[in-house]
């Protein structure tokens, strides 16, 4: 998986010959899995060379230390006449989704170094994820101990290693670990909570030493292959044609501190979006749950002087439980609790609530 020469950059048009989700195009690879050639379709053909060639991509970034990090993010199915949640619960990331996203990676890596190395060195947009301090790991060193799992936050590499190490113990049931598929799962969500989030930047502002992705491992990154959601790409879309010389570049783009100013707002924007995802969720899953209690297994991420916290793998919810039960809670026990929706306090909010069961 070694690219070959100089990549060339030109619009074009795609001739697109299907139009396949995630779960349509892994349905094709696993059919295919009795026939090393796909069969006689181009389609699944096409798909298995992927398949293969990101394998090889991501294999590489894993060598360098890239994490393979975990969050919970939660899928709804909708009513499609009155809009409600029918059913709510965890996104299933398959194989597909890291083929695309491999490709993305690549092709955003490619376009960074162009518009940093031959056109816009002092104001390239780029995206950096700041290495994170051993003091931020604390949290998750402290948890890992307690479950008996060694935790190497030293560099990306050796905790890339040990979040794999602590996998391979869980699956097999290693000393001091109960054998739990998805407590490795946990320990990555809590990997992924004591990191800073990636930034935009201008390059001109920041040292090129740190212009590196920590969890992508990637020395030098930027977003471009989504411009029709997110206006950094289509900043660096412009800064890329005119490196290619398809148009004059805009005086906006060649002054730092304008620049700079608006990685500022793109920031700004990025969080509030993501402010706004989560609220989303938690009102359409607030009204799945009215008048709709349900009982189901959860897990202990976080002890509290008086109470825990407690995630609720089947619909990725995380909530607090209180009172004298929760005592006998120890980080990472399975545990069960009820589910439901509660009027609280003189404004009777509605209010999700999670207890304790017997």
């Amino acid at each position: 998986a070694e690219i070959v020469g100089e990549p060339d950059y030109f619009k074009s048009v795609i001739h697109s010959k299907a139009a396949l989700t995630y779960q349509q195009a892994q349905e094709k690879i696993d059919a295919a899995k009795e026939d090393a050639h796909g069969g006689e379709d181009p389609i699944t053909r096409g798909l298995l060379l992927l398949r293969e060639v990101t394998r090889k991509l991501r294999q590489k970034r894993v060598d360098l230390g890239a994490l393979t990090l975990a969050s919970p993010e939660v899928k709804f199915e909708m009513d499609t006449e009155t809009h409600d949640p029918l059913d709510v619960g965890m996104y299933v990331t398959r194989e597909t989704n890291k083929v695309v996203e491999e490709m993305m990676l690549l092709a955003n890596e490619t376009v960074a170094r162009c518009i940093f190395e031959k056109g816009f060195a002092r104001t390239a947009v780029l995206r950096r994820h700041p290495v994170p301090t051993q003091q931020m790991f604390e949290p998750l060193v402290k948890a890992c101990k307690e479950a008996g799992i060694a935790m190497d936050v030293t560099t990306s590499k050796t905790l890339a290693d040990s979040l794999d190490l602590a996998g391979a113990a869980v699956a097999k049931g290693g000393q001091g670990t109960p054998k739990d598929a998805y407590l490795n799962t946990l320990i990555r969500f809590m990997a992924t909570r004591c990191m800073t989030q990636a930034e935009y930047f201008c390059s001109g502002e920041v040292a090129q030493a740190q212009f590196s992705h920590y969890g992508l491992a990637m020395p030098i990154y930027t977003h471009f292959t989504s411009p029709i959601r997110r206006y950094a790409d289509v900043i660096v879309h412009r800064m890329l044609a005119a490196c290619i010389g398809l148009e004059a570049p805009a005086v906006q783009l060649c002054e730092s501190a304008l620049v700079d100013e608006q990685c500022e707002v793109l920031n700004v924007r990025h969080r509030n979006a993501q402010y706004a995802g989560r609220a989303s969720a938690e009102l359409y899953t607030l009204v799945f749950f009215r008048g709709n209690a349900k009982e189901v297994d959860a897990r202990v991420v976080k002890v509290r002087e008086k109470g825990v916290i407690v995630f609720i793998p089947k619909y990725g919810i995380e909530g607090a439980l209180v009172g004298d039960a929760t005592e006998r809670l120890e980080l990472f026990d399975t545990c069960r609790v009820k589910i439901e929706v509660k009027q609280e306090g003189q404004s009777r909010q509605e209010h999700l609530v999670l207890s304790l069961v017997a």
